[in-house]
């Protein structure tokens, strides 16, 4: 078979994906129903009097973990007296919101085009790609808040080099989404797991916030390259019949070169500003515990997205006030009230995503999940065979993630269960912490029930109504992540041989 054969049936392989997921309803009545489904399973199941026993954590007891049922008394108090919480508590709509509001005033202002125009003439071609999944990958140590900013700066740059401005939406989503065990800092969601895997070994070893840091920064130069390489090979040719679209990138005027010098002269002095606030040991927004590692865990970095939308209304002010784009304030209300009106399907649809997600968890269907795929590799001896044991681990992780997107619960789960398992085969908490961040990783962006899976949704739907369907989407996504999928256990398994530490006192053997 030649290469453009294989291509082609690959081409017929996501075509018919896209074809199967787009006979699925619109989104809100497929979580409606996926919501009546939890709540009939959850009827049965507890019917059934299905339970798990979660292993001790540290003080804390061995617990039984039986499924409880929303059709019951309680499970419909639950709901009635929650339902307007779990929307309007639901974590990542505010998020959202407010990061895209100061977006808008700096999109609105023109800050944006022109910065993205100026990165469009400035960086050679062939590297705006690989720079986009590097810096999505690196923009989680805001923890979400680079899921809601570097898919739509992305597809600002695809849009000035003449490219599908949909593929760069696509570039940056799987950047900061199935780039989250890749980055070159550590960041909050490595102080969570550090101390949920210290806890599951009482602290015999101890493992410290760059436990996972070699393997890490790795993988973002991995995900560059095999994110790259999938976008050219698959996403582009999708999207782009023909030659891609040669258009030359206008060029910048005095007038905005000089705007935008003081646009991101402002965002300079701001980030300073906020930086006094987090660098120095008595800095306001500093962790007061003078433990190095609690510093990610600073309500500066807790508070990221806030900080960032001064970061980008202030720079889209100053670049306004000198372009003169910025005519009377009330414009900045204007620029962030379009934003909000373009986000009403996305409101919609979280009414009933976050019924389903919240129902899901009350009824304990996701621990039962996590408790019972553990008790499954323990029936098959898994733990006799490392490298068929720590990738059929990744892979329960990976599927566990399209049900239950939290990784801080996930691991409170999975580490005091996997922890001891893996250091009985001899090997390091920070290697099985490791396995687990990969595994958390790779499905994030193919999963629909992901939250921020809806956001993808609304940046396509502004582009192209037509392609904002699940299988459409998803199409596109698949390759992404089943290529990082392969690539990153072959990495895993050639790291696991050679021996190599994962992170400073970290090896992967006791």
């Amino acid at each position: 078979m030649t290469v453009d054969e294989e291509k082609t049936l690959a081409m017929r392989a996501l075509d018919a994906v896209e074809w199967l997921g787009n006979r699925l309803p619109h989104p809100f009545w497929l979580f409606c129903g996926l919501f009546v489904g939890v709540v009939l399973a959850s009827a049965g199941l507890e019917a059934l009097g299905l339970e798990v026993t979660s292993p001790a954590i540290g003080d804390k007891p061995a617990e039984t973990v039986a499924v409880r049922s929303l059709l019951s008394r309680e499970g419909l108090a639950w709901f009635v007296l929650n339902m307007v919480e779990n929307f309007a508590h639901f974590e990542p709509l505010g998020l959202v919101l407010v990061m895209l509001m100061g977006v808008a005033v700096a999109e609105g202002s023109g800050l944006v085009p022109t910065a993205m125009r100026a990165i469009a003439l400035s960086v050679p071609r062939q590297l705006i790609v690989p720079v986009l999944f590097a810096l999505g990958a690196c923009g989680n140590i805001g923890s979400d808040a680079g899921i809601v900013v570097i898919p739509p700066l992305a597809a600002a740059v695809f849009r000035q080099m003449g490219r599908s401005p949909i593929a760069g939406l696509l570039v940056g989503y799987v950047g900061a989404t199935a780039g989250f065990t890749a980055n070159l800092l550590p960041a909050g969601t490595d102080v969570l797991a550090m101390s949920l895997t210290n806890a599951a070994t009482g602290g015999k070893p101890e493992i410290n916030v760059f436990a996972n840091w070699y393997f890490m920064s790795v993988s973002v130069v991995y995900l560059s390259l095999v994110g790259t390489w999938v976008t050219f090979r698959y996403t582009l040719p999708r999207l782009e019949h023909g030659a891609p679209e040669d258009v030359e990138v206008e060029g910048i005027s005095p007038v905005e070169r000089r705007a935008l010098a003081v646009g991101l002269g402002a965002v300079a002095v701001l980030t300073v500003l906020w930086l006094g606030t987090i660098v120095p040991s008595n800095g306001l927004l500093r962790n007061p515990d003078p433990d190095p590692a609690l510093v990610w865990r600073s309500p500066f970095f807790k508070g990221l997205v806030p900080i960032l939308f001064t970061l980008f209304a202030g720079g889209g002010v100053a670049y306004g006030l000198v372009a003169k784009t910025l005519e009377k304030p009330d414009d900045v209300v204007t620029w962030m009230v379009d934003a909000m009106r373009r986000m009403g399907p996305y409101i919609v649809l979280i009414l009933v995503i976050s019924q389903f997600i919240r129902a899901f968890q009350w009824a304990r269907l996701d621990r039962v999940i996590a408790v019972g795929g553990a008790d499954v590799l323990r029936s098959l001896g898994m733990e006799q065979m490392p490298i068929p044991f720590f990738v059929t681990f990744i892979l329960i992780v990976a599927v566990a993630n399209l049900f239950m997107g939290s990784a801080s619960a996930k691991w409170a789960i999975f580490a005091p269960i996997f922890v001891p398992m893996f250091m009985g085969l001899g090997l390091h908490p920070a290697f099985t912490q490791l396995l687990y961040r990969v595994g958390d990783s790779i499905t994030n962006c193919v999963s629909p029930l992901y939250p921020f899976f809806p956001i993808l949704l609304g940046w396509v739907a502004e582009v192209d109504e037509e392609r904002a369907r699940v299988g459409t989407v998803l199409s596109f996504l698949v390759p992404y992540a089943g290529f990082l999928m392969v690539g990153w256990l072959l990495l895993l398994v050639g790291w696991y041989l050679l021996g190599i530490p994962v992170g400073p006192d970290s090896p992967i053997r006791l």
